[in-house]
């Protein structure tokens, strides 16, 4: 059974840091692309970062660009989300998902998904 395991969330004053991880167990995800999405109370799911499987290449959410950093070790099979200089704004449930292939923004493309792990900034 394949899974994605989220931690690292907790409650951070606004300015601090937090490191997500996200474990991989049940298959390899080799050729994956992997993902962060977040979802706050009464909004959309968005998303946030994601990094192919070579770990060439990322892409961010504009507004978490310079704050967020995603990467992945593949022999752990385990991705993570470094968050620094966290704002209000950021809080959210956050999920890890996987997608066959490239980098895709879009979280409908994406068919393995994490069961989340809350994050939230108080101001």
């Amino acid at each position: 059974q394949v899974q994605l395991v989220e931690s690292g969330g907790g409650l951070v004053q606004a300015g601090g840091s937090l490191r997500l991880s996200c474990a991989a167990s049940g298959r390899t995800f080799i050729n994956y692309a992997m993902g962060w999405f977040r979802q706050a109370p009464g909004k959309e799911r968005e998303f946030v970062a994601a990094i192919n499987w070579s770990r060439s290449s990322t892409a961010y959410k504009d507004s978490v660009k310079d704050r967020f950093t995603i990467s992945r070790d593949n022999a752990k099979n385990t991705l993570y989300l470094q968050m620094n200089s966290l704002k209000p704004e950021d809080t959210a449930v956050y999920y890890c998902a996987a997608v066959r292939g490239r980098i895709i923004t879009n979280g409908d493309e994406y068919d393995i998904w994490g069961q989340g792990t809350q994050v939230t900034v108080s101001s």
